[in-house]
């Protein structure tokens, strides 16, 4: 991808493919013998996202995928692992680009405990929430800690419990649950972050004149959709990280203006960022009854990675990690089959007989 700017290193150069588009990732083969899910498409209506200057709805798109079992049982209540997509992608794109149904299929054919996974859409306008707290975007974070696991209770069979819930994500998913993690551990019970994006503060820098004028000509949040990849990153994650309900049309503050780095901006991001937070959030983590992290080899998000895990293993936090083979996306369908949801099956908590 051809970055437009520079702001020490680009903020999300590993977090999807330029523009959205879909990508090829390689796929498990399939399990012989693997029995099919249930796949419902729903909207869950949020109050935490109402009310957000952005304009976006809190209406969100929510994947849900029920075991092979869930018809046929129809007392029996279930884990429930919520998944997180990366950003400028949302839950629709993200589930074909780990190859469901075919991987949980194949993830509860080799072994697997039947459980729910669940796959909210938090794409924005600027294409990614961050999973955080703003009144630009709203309280993605609240959407998921709260809003979605309270639906997804009183409408399917859970067992409505942290130790019965998970969390996971890829890249800007990886963020989320880093950071909802360390905020909410009354509400889950374990954690798995793939090639989290976004751990590191942000240092300063200075943006072109072709990227100033870029955003200069956006006069709109819709206006976003026409910068490129990395200007639009940016957007994301100043309208995230740095909110400004006083700055309209767009509602944020960027860490660079007239060419100078905002001390006061950058430190509304560093705010955000896991690695410069985690040491606050070191009891909560101690609650999890297991925390994994894995990356690819070739992802340029490996060295944030495992600062991550080397934090973690400072506080004797047990957490697993792994650098495998692979990019940010090629292997990752591969994982979440059979690292991801045997991890879940491993660490939560299911019904006593099962």
């Amino acid at each position: 991808m051809k970055s437009a700017y520079c702001l020490g290193a680009a903020i999300l150069m590993f977090v999807a493919s330029p523009g959205g588009a879909q990508v090829t990732t390689n796929a498990p083969p399939p399990v012989a013998g693997a029995l099919p899910v249930t796949i419902e498409r729903i909207k869950i209506h949020s109050a935490a996202i109402m009310g957000n200057l952005e304009g976006e709805t809190a209406d969100r798109d929510v994947i849900v995928v029920l075991p092979p079992s869930y018809a046929k049982s129809p007392r029996r209540r279930y884990p429930v692992v919520y998944a997180l997509h990366g950003y400028s992608i949302g839950a629709n794109q993200w589930t074909r680009e780990i190859h469901v149904p075919q991987t949980i299929e194949g993830g509860f054919a080799k072994g697997a405990k039947d459980m729910i996974l669940v796959f909210p859409d938090s794409k924005t306008i600027h294409n990614g929430s961050m999973y955080s707290s703003s009144a630009t975007t709203g309280d993605f974070e609240a959407f998921v800690a709260r809003d979605l696991v309270a639906y997804i209770d009183a409408h399917y069979r859970t067992l409505a419990r942290r130790e019965s819930r998970g969390l996971a994500g890829h890249s800007m998913g990886g963020y989320g649950t880093s950071r909802i993690g360390m905020k909410h551990p009354e509400v889950f019970g374990a954690l798995y972050m793939m090639s989290p994006c976004c751990l590191s503060a942000r240092q300063g820098g200075q943006f072109n004149a072709e990227a100033a004028a870029a955003l200069a000509a956006v006069k709109v949040p819709a206006d976003s959709a026409k910068l490129p990849f990395g200007l639009r990153a940016q957007l994301a994650s100043a309208a995230a990280w740095s909110p400004n309900p006083k700055n309209p049309p767009l509602y944020l503050d960027l860490p660079v203006k007239d060419g100078v780095a905002q001390p006061d901006v950058l430190a509304r991001w560093a705010a955000n960022a896991p690695l410069a937070i985690v040491d606050q959030y070191i009891g909560n983590l101690r609650h999890y009854r297991a925390i994994s992290i894995d990356v690819g080899d070739r992802d340029g998000l490996k060295v944030d990675a495992e600062k991550l895990h080397t934090v973690l293993d400072s506080y004797a936090i047990a957490n697993g990690f792994e650098i495998y083979p692979g990019d940010h996306t090629n292997n990752v369908a591969i994982r979440f089959q059979d690292q991801v949801i045997p991890f879940f099956s491993r660490n939560l908590v299911f019904e006593k007989n099962r």
